[in-house]
């Protein structure tokens, strides 16, 4: 049998399995599949759109394929999946161990069998959340390279367009053919998602995510220094990652301006308003005991004399006396 004390620190809930399981698991699911779309299948064609000839904004040489960026996709990626999932473990694990009994979550009871422990509770749902937001930025991202259909700076050389068949003449001249390129489909169809920048996107959403959590949930003396460094880090990193893909011609600034918006909107937006600042719910916050007024010092409050204001009486209805008469 469990003891009173460990009882003080259980709460019971009947909705959070089946929330996890009917609401919850159906929005991840849709959310990751609706990404695999964007992604990796022809689903959402993409937008058109049209040049100028000989047009210097989008001619410049091609960088060649992604896994020779100096940034490519697969070290993006493992960094943004990777960086906040060791950040995060390590800071709930110290946190829950060097936490004061009292000042816990409590443990959520289901039924007879299932407990809810607080450290695997609060891992579960910041990481939860993460991977939510994580495919969230790939959507709104792909969303707006495919609505867009903006050029990439390399589009040109990827496009090759045979400027004779089309008949330029003068660089004021616009192209709106849909078989105006005669270059690798595939290569003409990359050229044509640069906006907004998804890599710029996914690393400013991992770097402000991780940051806010290091901010608000390490608060460790002694930290002056470690915390503001690594935020510093991580933000350079989702800046350096920025740099690269303009460096190589592969997004222009403001690919990368509306990348980071992007990312960091959404991971602004999850932090304060789903996971309420990575605090603990008030009801698990131990209630505080009531506060009696103090009397001031060298005075009992129970020989405190009673002034009237002569504001009150002004503030009172004044009731007319009425004549005294003797009965008989």
């Amino acid at each position: 049998m469990r003891n009173i004390g460990d009882r003080d620190l259980q709460k019971t809930s009947t909705y959070i399995v089946p929330c996890f399981l009917l609401v919850e698991l159906v929005i991840m699911a849709g959310t990751v599949l609706l990404a695999y779309y964007f992604e990796y299948t022809d689903t959402f064609p993409v937008h058109i759109q049209g040049f100028f000839c000989f047009d210097k904004t989008f001619s410049k040489p091609y960088p060649g394929p992604e896994d020779d960026s100096k940034a490519p996709p697969v070290l993006v990626y493992s960094l943004v999946t990777a960086i906040p999932t060791v950040t995060i473990l390590i800071g709930e694990v110290t946190t829950f161990f060097v936490k004061a009994e009292g000042a816990q979550e409590k443990t959520i009871v289901t039924a007879d069998c299932c407990y809810f422990n607080p450290l695997l509770r609060r891992i579960v749902r910041f990481l939860g959340v993460y991977s939510f937001g994580l495919f969230a930025t790939t959507i709104f991202a792909n969303a707006g390279q495919v609505v867009t259909g903006n050029q990439t700076p390399h589009f040109l050389s990827a496009c090759r367009p045979n400027y004779t068949v089309l008949g330029c003449q003068s660089p004021m001249q616009y192209i709106t053919e849909r078989r105006a390129c005669t270059g690798n489909p595939y290569l003409v169809a990359s050229a044509r998602k640069s906006f907004p920048s998804k890599d710029a996107a996914l690393s400013i959403y991992s770097a402000v995510y991780t940051v806010m959590y290091v901010t608000l949930v390490f608060r460790t003396k002694g930290t002056r220094l470690t915390k503001p460094t690594l935020c510093l880090t991580l933000l350079s990193l989702a800046v350096l990652v920025g740099v690269v893909r303009v460096t190589e011609y592969r997004n222009h600034w403001g690919d990368i301006l509306a990348g980071y918006l992007t990312g960091g909107a959404i991971a602004a937006f999850l932090v304060t308003c789903v996971i309420n600042n990575f605090q603990q719910t008030a009801s698990a916050l131990p209630p505080l005991p009531p506060q009696r007024p103090q009397p001031p010092h060298g005075m009992p409050l129970s020989t405190l004399p009673r002034v009237e204001s002569p504001l009150e009486k002004l503030s009172c209805p004044q009731v007319p006396r009425l004549p005294y008469t003797e009965i008989t």
